[in-house]
Protein backbone atom coordinates (compact mmCIF):
# COMPACT_ATOMS: atom_id res chain seq x y z
CA UNK A 1 0.00 0.00 0.00
CA UNK A 2 2.82 2.42 0.85
CA UNK A 3 4.63 1.61 -2.40
CA UNK A 4 1.45 2.19 -4.39
CA UNK A 5 0.84 5.50 -2.61
CA UNK A 6 4.35 6.76 -3.30
CA UNK A 7 4.22 5.53 -6.89
CA UNK A 8 1.10 7.63 -7.34
CA UNK A 9 3.11 10.69 -6.29
CA UNK A 10 5.63 10.22 -9.07
CA UNK A 11 8.13 7.86 -7.45
CA UNK A 12 9.28 4.71 -9.23
CA UNK A 13 8.86 1.32 -7.59
CA UNK A 14 11.53 -1.36 -8.01
CA UNK A 15 11.19 -5.12 -7.66
CA UNK A 16 14.55 -5.68 -5.95
CA UNK A 17 17.34 -3.73 -4.23
CA UNK A 18 19.58 -4.60 -7.19
CA UNK A 19 17.12 -2.84 -9.49
CA UNK A 20 17.22 0.26 -7.28
CA UNK A 21 21.02 0.34 -7.33
CA UNK A 22 21.06 -0.05 -11.11
CA UNK A 23 18.45 2.68 -11.54
CA UNK A 24 20.42 5.37 -9.68
CA UNK A 25 23.40 4.61 -11.90
CA UNK A 26 27.00 5.75 -11.68
CA UNK A 27 27.50 8.42 -9.07
CA UNK A 28 23.97 8.01 -7.74
CA UNK A 29 22.92 7.54 -4.12
CA UNK A 30 21.00 4.79 -2.33
CA UNK A 31 19.78 5.49 1.23
CA UNK A 32 18.90 2.67 3.63
CA UNK A 33 16.79 3.12 6.75
CA UNK A 34 15.91 -0.36 7.97
CA UNK A 35 14.92 -1.98 11.28
CA UNK A 36 17.88 -4.26 12.01
CA UNK A 37 21.19 -5.73 10.90
CA UNK A 38 19.67 -8.84 9.32
CA UNK A 39 17.44 -6.73 7.07
CA UNK A 40 20.34 -4.54 5.98
CA UNK A 41 22.35 -7.65 5.16
CA UNK A 42 19.52 -8.99 2.99
CA UNK A 43 19.12 -5.68 1.15
CA UNK A 44 22.84 -5.10 0.61
CA UNK A 45 24.01 -8.63 -0.17
CA UNK A 46 20.79 -10.28 -1.32
CA UNK A 47 19.37 -13.65 -0.38
CA UNK A 48 21.52 -16.77 -0.92
CA UNK A 49 21.36 -17.94 -4.52
CA UNK A 50 19.75 -14.76 -5.84
CA UNK A 51 21.51 -11.75 -7.33
CA UNK A 52 18.96 -9.33 -5.93
CA UNK A 53 21.00 -7.31 -3.42
CA UNK A 54 22.36 -3.82 -3.91
CA UNK A 55 25.83 -5.18 -4.65
CA UNK A 56 24.46 -7.00 -7.70
CA UNK A 57 23.14 -3.82 -9.30
CA UNK A 58 25.62 -1.24 -8.15
CA UNK A 59 27.49 0.97 -10.61
CA UNK A 60 30.92 2.56 -10.21
CA UNK A 61 30.82 5.32 -7.65
CA UNK A 62 27.31 4.64 -6.36
CA UNK A 63 27.07 5.96 -2.80
CA UNK A 64 25.22 3.75 -0.30
CA UNK A 65 24.26 5.58 2.90
CA UNK A 66 23.04 3.28 5.67
CA UNK A 67 21.03 5.29 8.19
CA UNK A 68 19.88 2.19 10.05
CA UNK A 69 21.16 1.24 13.52
CA UNK A 70 23.25 -1.88 12.96
CA UNK A 71 26.07 -3.90 14.46
CA UNK A 72 29.52 -2.39 14.03
CA UNK A 73 31.27 -5.51 12.74
CA UNK A 74 28.47 -6.22 10.28
CA UNK A 75 28.54 -2.62 9.07
CA UNK A 76 32.20 -2.96 8.17
CA UNK A 77 31.34 -6.13 6.26
CA UNK A 78 28.60 -4.34 4.31
CA UNK A 79 31.05 -1.57 3.45
CA UNK A 80 33.57 -4.10 2.17
CA UNK A 81 30.93 -5.77 -0.03
CA UNK A 82 29.78 -2.47 -1.52
CA UNK A 83 33.33 -1.23 -2.07
CA UNK A 84 34.30 -4.51 -3.76
CA UNK A 85 31.38 -4.00 -6.15
CA UNK A 86 32.63 -0.54 -7.09
CA UNK A 87 30.51 1.56 -4.76
CA UNK A 88 31.12 3.78 -1.74
CA UNK A 89 29.59 3.03 1.66
CA UNK A 90 28.99 5.10 4.76
CA UNK A 91 27.13 4.45 7.99
CA UNK A 92 25.03 7.39 9.15
CA UNK A 93 22.65 6.37 11.95
CA UNK A 94 20.45 9.05 13.45
CA UNK A 95 18.98 10.24 16.73
CA UNK A 96 15.93 12.40 17.22
CA UNK A 97 13.08 9.94 16.81
CA UNK A 98 9.88 10.52 14.90
CA UNK A 99 9.83 14.19 15.88
CA UNK A 100 13.27 14.75 14.39
CA UNK A 101 12.50 12.79 11.24
CA UNK A 102 9.29 14.67 10.54
CA UNK A 103 10.85 18.05 11.30
CA UNK A 104 14.15 17.52 9.50
CA UNK A 105 16.01 18.03 12.77
CA UNK A 106 17.77 14.69 13.19
CA UNK A 107 21.24 14.31 14.65
CA UNK A 108 23.34 12.32 12.17
CA UNK A 109 26.46 10.34 13.16
CA UNK A 110 28.65 9.52 10.18
CA UNK A 111 31.31 6.89 9.63
CA UNK A 112 33.06 6.81 6.26
CA UNK A 113 35.53 8.52 3.93
CA UNK A 114 35.75 12.30 3.67
CA UNK A 115 34.79 12.40 0.01
CA UNK A 116 31.64 10.40 0.71
CA UNK A 117 30.62 12.90 3.38
CA UNK A 118 31.13 15.75 0.93
CA UNK A 119 28.75 14.04 -1.50
CA UNK A 120 26.16 13.37 1.19
CA UNK A 121 26.15 16.81 2.83
CA UNK A 122 23.22 18.20 0.83
CA UNK A 123 21.13 15.17 1.79
CA UNK A 124 22.08 15.40 5.45
CA UNK A 125 21.28 19.12 5.51
CA UNK A 126 17.69 18.29 4.53
CA UNK A 127 17.28 15.43 7.00
CA UNK A 128 19.02 16.84 10.06
CA UNK A 129 20.22 19.89 11.91
CA UNK A 130 23.46 18.37 13.20
CA UNK A 131 25.88 16.12 11.30
CA UNK A 132 29.13 14.90 12.82
CA UNK A 133 31.79 12.95 10.94
CA UNK A 134 32.92 10.60 13.70
CA UNK A 135 35.58 8.78 11.69
CA UNK A 136 36.09 5.67 9.58
CA UNK A 137 33.43 3.13 8.58
CA UNK A 138 31.66 1.79 11.66
CA UNK A 139 32.30 4.77 13.91
CA UNK A 140 28.88 6.21 13.16
CA UNK A 141 27.40 3.01 14.57
CA UNK A 142 29.72 3.20 17.58
CA UNK A 143 28.41 6.70 18.29
CA UNK A 144 24.83 5.48 17.89
CA UNK A 145 25.46 2.63 20.33
CA UNK A 146 26.74 5.18 22.85
CA UNK A 147 23.69 7.35 22.15
CA UNK A 148 21.31 4.48 22.80
CA UNK A 149 23.03 3.57 26.05
CA UNK A 150 22.51 7.15 27.25
CA UNK A 151 18.91 7.25 26.00
CA UNK A 152 17.98 3.91 27.55
CA UNK A 153 19.57 4.66 30.91
CA UNK A 154 18.10 8.17 30.98
CA UNK A 155 14.61 6.80 30.28
CA UNK A 156 15.15 4.35 33.14
CA UNK A 157 16.33 7.13 35.47
CA UNK A 158 13.33 9.33 34.64
CA UNK A 159 10.96 6.38 35.11
CA UNK A 160 12.41 5.60 38.54
CA UNK A 161 12.42 9.27 39.60
CA UNK A 162 8.78 9.87 38.62
CA UNK A 163 7.72 6.60 40.24
CA UNK A 164 9.54 7.60 43.44
CA UNK A 165 7.77 10.96 43.40
CA UNK A 166 4.37 9.35 42.90
CA UNK A 167 4.84 6.68 45.58
CA UNK A 168 6.10 9.28 48.05
CA UNK A 169 2.97 11.37 47.62
CA UNK A 170 4.14 14.18 45.31
CA UNK A 171 2.56 15.12 41.99
CA UNK A 172 4.91 13.69 39.31
CA UNK A 173 3.98 16.52 36.93
CA UNK A 174 5.04 19.14 39.48
CA UNK A 175 8.21 17.23 40.28
CA UNK A 176 9.04 17.14 36.56
CA UNK A 177 8.44 20.91 36.38
CA UNK A 178 10.70 21.44 39.40
CA UNK A 179 13.51 19.45 37.80
CA UNK A 180 13.43 21.27 34.48
CA UNK A 181 16.24 23.82 34.25
CA UNK A 182 18.43 22.07 36.81
CA UNK A 183 21.13 19.46 36.31
CA UNK A 184 18.49 16.71 36.07
CA UNK A 185 16.87 18.34 33.04
CA UNK A 186 17.12 16.54 29.72
CA UNK A 187 15.31 15.95 26.47
CA UNK A 188 14.22 12.60 27.93
CA UNK A 189 12.69 14.29 30.98
CA UNK A 190 10.93 16.78 28.73
CA UNK A 191 9.49 14.38 26.13
CA UNK A 192 9.46 10.91 27.66
CA UNK A 193 8.77 12.12 31.17
CA UNK A 194 5.58 13.77 29.91
CA UNK A 195 4.58 10.56 28.15
CA UNK A 196 5.03 8.67 31.41
CA UNK A 197 2.94 11.17 33.36
CA UNK A 198 0.18 11.15 30.74
CA UNK A 199 0.40 7.37 30.33
CA UNK A 200 0.56 7.97 26.58
CA UNK A 201 2.82 5.58 24.70
CA UNK A 202 2.00 5.97 21.02
CA UNK A 203 5.32 4.84 19.61
CA UNK A 204 8.06 7.06 18.35
CA UNK A 205 10.91 4.71 19.21
CA UNK A 206 9.52 1.33 20.22
CA UNK A 207 10.50 -0.68 23.30
CA UNK A 208 11.46 -3.64 21.12
CA UNK A 209 13.78 -1.42 19.09
CA UNK A 210 15.38 0.08 22.19
CA UNK A 211 16.00 -3.42 23.52
CA UNK A 212 17.65 -4.37 20.22
CA UNK A 213 19.89 -1.33 20.44
CA UNK A 214 20.88 -2.11 24.03
CA UNK A 215 21.65 -5.68 22.97
CA UNK A 216 23.95 -4.36 20.25
CA UNK A 217 25.79 -2.13 22.71
CA UNK A 218 26.24 -5.04 25.11
CA UNK A 219 27.45 -7.27 22.28
CA UNK A 220 29.99 -4.67 21.17
CA UNK A 221 31.30 -4.33 24.73
CA UNK A 222 31.60 -8.12 25.01
CA UNK A 223 33.58 -8.24 21.76
CA UNK A 224 35.94 -5.68 23.29
CA UNK A 225 36.29 -7.68 26.50
CA UNK A 226 34.40 -5.62 29.07
CA UNK A 227 30.89 -5.21 30.49
CA UNK A 228 28.25 -2.48 30.72
CA UNK A 229 26.49 -3.36 33.99
CA UNK A 230 23.94 -0.52 34.04
CA UNK A 231 23.09 -1.16 30.39
CA UNK A 232 22.55 -4.84 31.15
CA UNK A 233 20.13 -3.97 33.96
CA UNK A 234 18.26 -1.58 31.69
CA UNK A 235 18.04 -4.18 28.93
CA UNK A 236 16.51 -6.54 31.51
CA UNK A 237 13.71 -4.05 32.14
CA UNK A 238 13.02 -3.83 28.42
CA UNK A 239 12.96 -7.63 28.34
CA UNK A 240 10.10 -7.52 30.86
CA UNK A 241 8.18 -5.01 28.76
CA UNK A 242 8.59 -6.98 25.54
CA UNK A 243 7.74 -10.29 27.23
CA UNK A 244 4.58 -8.66 28.62
CA UNK A 245 3.42 -7.92 25.07
CA UNK A 246 4.20 -4.20 25.18
CA UNK A 247 7.15 -4.19 22.79
CA UNK A 248 5.41 -1.97 20.25
CA UNK A 249 4.78 0.81 22.77
CA UNK A 250 7.03 3.87 22.91
CA UNK A 251 10.23 3.19 24.85
CA UNK A 252 9.00 5.54 27.57
CA UNK A 253 6.71 2.63 28.53
CA UNK A 254 9.73 1.26 30.39
CA UNK A 255 8.08 2.85 33.43
CA UNK A 256 5.55 0.00 33.37
CA UNK A 257 8.33 -2.40 34.35
CA UNK A 258 8.88 -0.27 37.47
CA UNK A 259 5.34 0.91 38.19
CA UNK A 260 2.75 -1.34 36.49
CA UNK A 261 -0.20 0.60 37.99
Amino acid sequence: AVVEELSGEGMRAAATPAEIAAAVGEGGTVILSLPDTATVEKIVQGTPGDNNGIVSGIKDGTLVIDMSTTKVTATRGFAKAVTSAGGVYMDAPVSGGTIGAEGGSLTIMVGGPDDALARATLIFDVLGQSTTHVGAIGTGQIAKAANQVIVGLNIGAVAEALTLAKKAGADPARVRAALKGGFADSRILEVHGLRMIEDSFEPGGKCVTQRKDMDQALELAAELGFTLPATALNRGLYDKIVEAGMGDLDHAALIKAIDPD
